[in-house]
């Protein structure tokens, strides 16, 4: 199945606005969630209707692309809202405001699972799907770099390597139900490697979570290989996502894969990898010749966080070049990440959205046909 999937997509859609102003208001919960599945049935059938080869719920039933953990973990405080710098494209620092959506849970307490990491979304998606299922999870790694505090999560983890450990051990055992459960496809979306890209990122772990850079890249490593072995099962595809954020169209990360290709492409046990190449902060193609063979590279080649609808005859170029590091029987196609990481999305439209994801089913089948 793994090659046969060209025209692929991270998983997050826009909320339409009906959504959105349910979710902001003081409805019941069985409201909402009747809101909830109309809006899934409609974006599962757009998604059959423009030809994609694999789909999923759109991340509706979140708040963000990791809220499914923390809603089914307890142990987080959302009291306080963690500031980081974004960008846009205009290379423009500055403090996206925050959300309930985009507030960073700070651990305080022994984190304890108390229902399923994909809540209600799968019963839902099995019963209505029209074709192949892929779900999404956060990487166990996104947590220890913006969840654990100093002062206070080490009361409980004494440091961020057994917080990434607690969080591997949930994980990999719901992995491992969710595996058997009727599913084609579970993507881990990653995030936080691209600190290791960005000088400035990599020098904020040393000196505020108190790291070793490649101490923690090789516990990363582990952690999300022990994901990816509690999932291995058969007919299962298993991929990872990287990227280097994506809050409003902002961004807080840059830089090639160079500084960790080797490693993340040789020893990651998946069978594709779904990588940022929209623009020149990912940097060249040049470390795609470290992936082994029989694995795929998805090529983010569409942004998500411009409305601007790229030219098919550039993403077929880009293609081209990338072929030359990797065969193209080992290249696939998609936007650079999700739609809407937080559930305010990114600004574009939904049209804009959709005409996106149309561009990328046309361009995979004149490529692979």
């Amino acid at each position: 199945m793994t090659s046969q999937i060209r025209a692929d997509h991270v998983g997050s859609l826009l909320r339409p606005s009906e959504l959105l102003h349910a979710r902001n208001s003081q409805i019941g919960r069985s409201q909402l969630t009747a809101i909830e599945d109309r809006n899934v049935l409609r974006v599962l059938e757009r998604q059959k209707e423009i030809g994609l080869d694999i789909v999923t719920d759109g991340e509706l039933r979140r708040s963000n692309f990791m809220s499914d953990f923390t809603d089914a973990v307890e142990g987080f405080d959302f009291g306080d809202a963690v500031p980081r710098k974004w960008k846009d494209d205009d290379e423009k620092a500055q403090h996206v405001p925050a959300t309930v959506s985009s507030i960073n849970g700070i651990v305080t307490s022994k984190l304890e699972q108390r229902q399923p990491l994909t809540g209600s979304e799968l019963a839902f998606l099995k019963e209505n799907a029209p074709g192949p299922i892929k779900i999404t999870l956060p990487s166990a790694t996104q947590f220890p770099a913006i969840s654990f505090k100093y002062g206070i999560t080490d009361a409980v983890y004494q440091d961020p390597y057994a917080l990434l450990q607690a969080i591997t051990e949930i994980m990999s055992e719901d992995i491992r139900t969710l595996a058997t459960s009727g599913i084609s496809y579970l993507q881990i979306d990653a995030p936080r490697y691209s600190y290791y890209l960005d000088p400035k990122w990599t020098a904020w772990m040393e000196k505020e979570l108190r790291v070793d850079p490649a101490q923690m890249l090789t516990a990363s490593l582990n952690a999300d290989n022990d994901c990816f072995a509690a999932a291995k099962q058969p007919g299962v595809t298993v991929a990872i996502h990287l990227c280097r954020g994506n809050n409003r169209s902002h961004w807080y990360a840059e830089g090639g894969y160079d500084a960790i290709a080797e490693r993340f492409f040789q020893e990651l046990a998946v069978d594709r990898f779904l990588l940022e190449y929209d623009d020149e902060r990912s940097g060249n193609f040049e470390p795609l010749r470290h992936v082994p063979k029989g694995k795929v590279v998805v090529l983010g080649l569409v942004s998500t966080k411009r409305p601007a609808l790229e030219r098919k005859e550039d993403l077929l170029r880009r293609i081209d070049e990338a072929s030359r590091f990797l065969p193209l029987e080992q290249l696939a196609i998609s936007p650079q990440c999700g739609f809407a990481s937080t559930m305010e999305g990114n600004l574009l439209t939904e049209d804009e959205q959709w005409a996106k994801l149309q561009l990328v089913v046309d361009t995979a089948r004149e490529v692979w046909g």
